[in-house]
């Protein structure tokens, strides 16, 4: 009876890592890995804005300018990324912009004055986003529609798995100096450089979309031509369906993005050190890599717009927890809640993009989608450096909770226009390929279902 329950817990678990990792192309697991080794020397952006207010002692109103500055080029590089990867190829976007990255990182670590702070990070952000789009393009260019939500899980998985060993590791790295930093995080790039280029081919599409695929879109008016980037960024722009829920996201990584902002301020303020920091940050990529490959198959069972919706206000809820005070302990509670909201909202939201971009577009639209990101890397600094140095954290806090409310109120709103812009897409597939219509995928089905 022993031996029959462990061969029996021994299938089960064989069964899960199957559903979780297997079925998946090759070349998304070079990607993947890619992904990790970057993310294995993310030590500059998580911690700068303590970099900039502990050891630099520059003001948190500074910190926050320096980190707009930074959210700027990233707006910039998303979009022309995006462009980038239609035009001239996912995989020649990569590389040259991560190439680039590392340079600017290690550029960066020698700033000191106040203009060269500014403009190093503006620097970095202008180089650094513009792989964002390509990978994401990428992705959904090699992966089934049915196999997404797990594949940009996976991707996000080892975004926190780097972020987490990164970010435990900043108090060894820092022992040989702050510039360290620089130099390991610029390494890392480089590393996953070359791993994409000697192991991933380019899978950009060479051809649009047939007239009748191009017709059955609704933000399209005009028939499509020979070339793939023949629709430029306005056809993406007169996508309202889309541009409403960048919009709406925005709101939610405004909340979000003050990880990287006010409360790392708040930790310096309260009188962390760099190593209480970091292992306060690892927390965020030990949960993700515990709990999201369960929580978003868990999740994915359910209406997609209640899961963002609920997802927002838990990420507002732990933002807010530092009213309750500035402890080690009061700081990792906040890190466990907005990491459980973080993991409802990302990899799901990054699917619905995908299925919402003509794939000659996937460049473009997820362009536009970085916009969301980076446009809240500009305003959260911004505004939660400012409000965190006039008047500390509580208006941060409690201001994180109230846009995360509204935005919550805006998805359930946005549902039914997303369930029918979703139907049509399917529809419009099965027009194109009717031999080939893909297998409805968990987001379809939860879409479906409101």
């Amino acid at each position: 009876m022993r031996i029959s329950g462990t061969s029996r817990a021994v299938g089960d678990a064989r069964q899960a890592v199957r559903s979780a990792f297997g079925g998946l192309p090759g070349a998304f697991w070079w990607i993947w890995l890619g992904t990790l080794v970057n993310r294995l020397g993310s030590f500059v952006l998580p911690l700068f804005a303590f970099y900039l207010t502990g050891p630099m002692h520059r003001s948190a109103a500074f910190a926050g300018v320096v980190a707009a500055l930074y959210g700027v080029g990233a707006s910039v590089s998303g979009v022309v990324g995006g462009v980038l990867a239609d035009r001239i190829g996912r995989k020649p976007t990569l590389v040259a912009s991560l190439s680039a990255n590392a340079a600017s990182i290690i550029a960066l670590g020698y700033a000191r004055s106040p203009l060269w702070l500014c403009l190093g990070a503006l620097t970095v952000g202008l180089v650094t986003n513009a792989f964002r789009p390509a990978t994401s393009a990428m992705i959904a260019d090699i992966v089934p529609d049915a196999q997404r939500v797990r594949a940009y899980g996976l991707n996000y998985w080892a975004i926190n798995i780097g972020f987490a060993v990164a970010s435990l590791s900043i108090g060894l790295v820092v022992e040989f100096g702050y510039l360290a930093l620089f130099y390991a995080d610029a390494a890392s790039t480089l590393l996953c450089v070359l791993l994409i280029a000697v192991f991933v081919r380019d899978t950009t599409p060479r051809s649009a979309p047939t007239p009748i695929a191009h017709a059955a879109s609704p933000t399209s008016n005009n028939a499509a031509t020979d070339a793939p980037s023949s629709d430029g960024l306005a056809t993406v722009l007169r996508d309202r369906v889309f541009i409403t829920f960048v919009a709406v996201f925005f709101l939610l990584l405004l909340v979000f993005q003050q990880c990287n902002a006010a409360q790392p301020m708040a930790m310096a303020h309260d009188g962390l050190t760099a190593a209480q920091v970091g292992y306060i940050s690892a927390i965020n990529g030990v949960l993700v890599v515990a709990l999201q490959l369960p929580l978003v198959r868990w999740l994915e069972r359910f209406p997609v717009a209640p899961v963002l919706a609920v997802s927002g206000v838990v990420l507002g809820v732990g933002m807010a927890v530092p009213l309750l005070g500035g402890s080690v302990g009061i700081f990792a509670l906040s890190v466990v809640i907005w990491t459980i909201g973080e993991i409802g909202c990302t990899p799901i939201s990054s699917a619905l993009v995908a299925r919402l971009a003509p794939a000659h577009l996937r460049g473009r639209y997820q362009g536009i989608h970085q916009i969301a990101w980076s446009g809240s890397a500009v305003l959260a600094p911004l505004t939660g450096g400012a409000a965190f140095s006039a008047f500390g954290g509580t208006p941060v806090w409690l201001g994180c909770l109230a846009i995360a409310a509204l935005a919550a109120v805006a998805i359930l709103r946005l549902a039914p226009a997303l369930t029918r812009r979703l139907a049509q897409a399917a529809a419009a597939a099965a027009v194109v390929l009717p031999d080939q219509a893909p297998e409805a995928s968990p987001l379809a089905a939860a879409l479906a279902s409101e």
